[in-house]
């Protein structure tokens, strides 16, 4: 159940993660609260470029944690054994980064977020 709960939550911090890269690629003027703050507003092309990539990054992610739970395709859990420790991992580089960072606003929204998905994740992945 524990488990069942952890993957619900990490899938909807995740879900909020990736809109919010969409939207930073559709050039919605966020740019200080992602990427250490480094460019206020609209975020360029390349970094635009990179939101999109994260969205892909993430999307897998968000995969491996219900793959793992069995909530999609429980046939597949077996790949995902190793797979979710990946998962823990980007999630410790995540909340180190977010907590780390010179963007008063990153730390503020995106520590929480990546710490909380630090902890669903670990619940995921040990359940």
């Amino acid at each position: 159940m524990f488990v069942t709960i952890s993957a619900t939550v990490f899938s909807a911090l995740i879900s909020i993660t990736i809109i919010f890269q969409i939207l930073l690629a559709a050039g919605m003027p966020w740019g200080r609260f992602a990427m250490g703050g480094r460019f206020p507003g609209k975020f360029p092309t390349t970094m635009r470029i990179a939101s999109l990539i994260q969205v892909i990054i993430l999307s897998i992610i968000g995969s491996i944690v219900l793959i793992k739970s069995g909530l999609i395709f429980p046939g597949w859990s077996s790949i995902t054994k190793a797979a979710i420790w990946f998962v823990v991992a980007f999630s410790v580089i995540a909340t180190v980064l977010n907590l780390i960072t010179r963007s008063v606003w990153e730390r503020r929204i995106w520590a929480p977020v990546s710490l909380l998905m630090l902890i669903t994740s670990i619940i995921v992945a040990i359940g």
